[in-house]
């Protein structure tokens, strides 16, 4: 058994089970980030602009859009109950399918039919600085990367462990640290725990093995047709080509080495990115011959967000503040998962099965044995993920243990599993009944039987029902908004949607009518945040 997948019972605290220590574990809170893209009845992506009955996209808090006009994105607020969070985005996707005529919310991460990468509309945001940097920072991403890759959606999973945990950790640990800094400390050990196992989550939760021609368009890949059809490429054995080179991955990135093993390096390695000039990015330009934006800047990075980690330490930023400055100020808040598909099977993407599982998960990582990490291991890391998101479901397919030795996908899956039993039933008995250590079994069957996991349920229908992709994709997608208009939508919670969105409308107005510093002033004021973030941190 590796180091890496053992959690010994000093490592749980007995006093996780007593009774008056429930709200350490019940006091988690959790929130959802949905991306989906608004598609027209022909089945191409929507060329309308963000529908002004959903709000303003650069003020509403829970509705907005991510890279394309059309590609919406749901946030919920963070909340203590899972049942009130799913509920929360469940309404969200019924109060935008009331504002969006025949138009669907696509069913899938991969896209719908996409033209030329120029036809894909970039979100717009408004006239202030803030906004214009949104469409900048997109205009940007479009030059580096190409349209098309930015139509692809995820779902991201915030998580956080409340404050009274850290501080029983803290004092059963007789830590000597000030609990901030404990507390962060802990979230960079799950964080590289993560790492090291997130593959787990790709083949567990991966759904997109196939996808629609149009995307690829003339960029080079390995996929194979489906069969007979043409329009349909896919690998026999993958799991989530999202999170492969043609979808939410960078060339370029992958000589990125960022450090988890502290804030501090964190911080200075990430803000490096930002600042150092690139190349490639630096032929680009930052404005054009005509004066007009391009990118923001000839980092690697344009900001943070642009790093395509499957996990990233949070903080809510204050207004004009960067994320990366917040962090850096005041520390981690909580964390967010960002490598699981659309699971194409639910109404709004995810599921309270793999909610439970993804709490099961993120706890051991948080108690689990996590010594640093150096460039050989995220190296390994970086090739577990690409063998799992290309051939995880093959028979005997072996991995790269932290250690730097093969190790069949299956015994490491099994070691982790026995390590999550405790926890599954620790967190029942905090919620009582026994629905985590039935989610726990639910994604064991997928070990022990792959053709159970999404990626092989899509193919398996795709093959009995002969459908292409994208027939199989809109057919879910027209299944699901009838499933979702047949639901009732509460009066107050209508009501409500309603009023956040007008309100959000009044707070764009009220933004844009306020004297705006030039862009570029504004910008180099924005950029000096991450020079400042770099020299204060404590690592060389």
């Amino acid at each position: 058994m590796s180091q890496y997948t053992k959690l010994s019972p000093e490592q749980i605290p007995a006093g996780l089970f007593d009774r008056e220590n429930a709200p350490l574990l019940s006091g988690i809170l959790r929130g959802v980030e949905k991306e989906c893209l608004r598609v027209a009845d022909s089945g191409w992506i929507a060329a309308t602009t963000h529908p002004i009955g959903l709000g303003s996209a650069l003020t509403h808090p829970q509705i907005t859009t991510d890279f394309s006009e059309a590609l919406l994105e749901f946030i919920t607020p963070p909340s203590h109950r899972l049942g009130m969070l799913l509920e929360q985005l469940t309404s969200l996707h019924q109060f935008t399918y009331r504002h969006i005529g025949d138009e669907l919310l696509w069913s899938h991460s991969m896209p719908c039919l996409v033209g030329k990468s120029d036809d894909i509309p970039v979100a717009l945001y408004g006239t202030t600085n803030r906004g214009k940097m949104k469409t900048v920072y997109r205009i940007g991403l479009g030059h580096r990367y190409g349209r098309v890759m930015q139509t692809v959606a995820g779902v991201h999973y915030n998580f956080s462990l409340p404050g009274s945990f850290w501080a029983f950790m803290h004092q059963n640990e007789g830590s000597v640290e000030e609990l901030d800094q404990y507390t962060n400390r802990r979230y960079f050990d799950l964080i590289r725990n993560f790492r090291r196992n997130y593959w787990l989550l790709i083949y567990l939760f991966g759904a997109s093995p196939a996808l629609c021609r149009s995307f690829v368009q003339d960029r080079p890949h390995a996929l194979q047709p489906f069969g007979e059809d043409q329009n349909t490429l896919h690998l026999p054995y993958a799991t989530s080509l999202r999170m492969g080179d043609l979808g939410y991955q960078s060339k370029a990135q992958e000589s990125l080495y960022v450090c988890y093993n502290s804030l501090e390096s964190y911080v200075k390695t990430l803000g490096r990115a930002i600042t150092t000039p690139y190349a490639p990015y630096a032929e680009i330009g930052v404005t054009d011959s005509e004066g007009h934006f391009c990118q923001l800047n000839t980092g690697l990075l344009q900001i943070e967000n642009e790093f395509y980690s499957a996990i990233r330490p949070k903080r809510s930023a204050q207004k004009g503040e960067t994320a990366l400055t917040a962090l850096c100020r005041r520390g981690v808040e909580y964390i967010e998962v960002r490598c699981l598909d659309i699971d194409p099977f639910s109404p709004i993407g995810i599921n309270a099965d793999q909610i439970r599982f993804l709490d099961i998960f993120l706890l051991f990582c948080a108690l689990a044995d996590s010594p640093h990490c150096d460039r050989t291991e995220f190296q390994h890391i970086l090739a577990n993920q690409k063998i799992i998101v290309s051939e995880g479901r093959r028979p005997g397919v072996d991995l790269i243990t932290p250690e730097g030795q093969s190790i069949s996908m299956r015994q490491w899956a099994n070691e982790l599993f026995d390590a999550f039993q405790p926890l599954a039933e620790l967190l029942d008995q905090v919620h009582g009944g026994n629905a985590y250590s039935n989610s726990l079994k639910v994604q064991k069957n997928k070990i022990d039987n792959p053709d159970s996991t999404p990626s092989a349920r899509v193919l398996t229908e795709l093959h009995e029902q002969k459908l292409s992709f994208h027939q199989w994709a809109k057919q879910r997608a027209v299944i699901h908004k009838r499933t979702l208009l047949a639901q009732p939508l509460a009066p107050a919670v209508e009501k409500l949607l309603n009023d956040m969105a007008e309100e959000s409308l009044t707070l764009q107005a009220d933004e844009e009518r306020q004297e705006q510093a030039p862009f570029a002033d504004y910008l180099k004021s924005y950029y000096e945040q991450y020079q400042r973030c770099c020299n204060e941190s404590k690592v060389a």
